[in-house]
């Protein structure tokens, strides 16, 4: 690695909770829910730190769950980001919401965050009882980076046999990381920070192609679970969220599209009627998939 991108990586790690500045505005639902329960779960890699958000008036019974990844270009450590998301599902959806504190870059390189990823959620289906969870009603996803990871846990859960999640929840996903970068492609996620990503977190060109680091490019799609995947109209990533939903159609399998006109990357604070409306829509898909049957 070198040092220029050691030291970017580094500073992008230790400053996430500085510079992340999106999110405050989009708290329409969940703050009179308790701080997060912390515990820890095990991975190949030692156990990792989840944060479990519970509704307020949660019912006696196991509960339905929606395992989530924070996004930060694999390169930033800060679940926190997506603390308004996880307040909004649990208040609206009535799961409990599990934001998993996944390791990143500089400090670790793939397939680390995705095997943590997995292996979190997998343990959180299968030993699901111990936090007043039903395992067999489960949904994963992500926003950005968590989105890709969303879909690599899928794609694991079924090449593993691990457990079967209801339902995938894609937010402007970064699914391939071999195909070459546009370099004329302006916004938010530019040219630049996608290449110091590939070199830092993917820094051998060879497995950027597997699967799990880019599940666009997986052989089949067949046997994942039903998908929301969301894009922006004016985000680099759009390509990815909007080929890998076509893939997920043309296989036969459930997908909801939504795309946000005029939105960038950070689309949810583009327009904030329409991230009230994104969010429920996602809320009651998720409600939907892990209800009782």
């Amino acid at each position: 690695m070198r040092i220029d991108d050691a030291v970017r990586a580094g500073l992008m790690h230790a400053l996430a909770r500085f510079t992340v500045r999106y999110g405050d505005e989009l708290r329409f639902a969940g703050e009179d829910l308790p701080k997060p329960e912390k515990v820890r779960v095990p991975t190949r890699y030692g156990h990792v730190p989840v944060h479990l958000y519970r509704p307020v008036r949660a019912a006696r019974r196991a509960l339905g769950a929606y395992v989530h990844f924070h996004g930060g270009a694999f390169l930033m450590r800060y679940p926190q980001m997506d603390d308004f998301w996880c307040r909004y599902v649990a208040s609206r959806a009535g799961v409990v919401v599990a934001n998993v504190d996944f390791r990143a870059g500089p400090y670790v390189r793939y397939p680390v965050a995705q095997h943590e990823a997995h292996d979190a959620a997998a343990h959180l289906a299968t030993r699901g009882s111990d936090h007043g969870i039903d395992g067999t009603r489960v949904a994963v996803g992500g926003l950005s980076s968590g989105g890709a990871l969303a879909a690599a846990t899928c794609l694991q859960a079924r090449d593993r046999g691990s457990f079967a999640p209801v339902l995938q929840v894609l937010g402007v996903p970064a699914l391939d990381m071999a195909t070459a970068v546009d370099t004329g492609a302006p916004g938010m996620i530019s040219p630049a920070l996608r290449r110091l990503v590939r070199r830092v977190y993917f820094p051998d060109p060879a497995t950027r192609a597997d699967p799990y680091a880019s599940p666009l490019l997986t052989d089949t799609v067949r046997g994942l679970p039903p998908a929301v995947v969301l894009t922006a109209e004016r985000d680099t990533l759009r390509p990815d969220g909007d080929k890998y939903a076509a893939r997920l159609r043309n296989a036969g399998i459930e997908v909801v599209s939504d795309m946000t006109p005029g939105a960038d990357h950070y689309f949810l604070s583009h327009d904030l009627d329409r991230a009230r409306r994104t969010m429920e829509m996602v809320a009651g898909q998720i409600r939907r998939r892990t209800s009782p049957a």
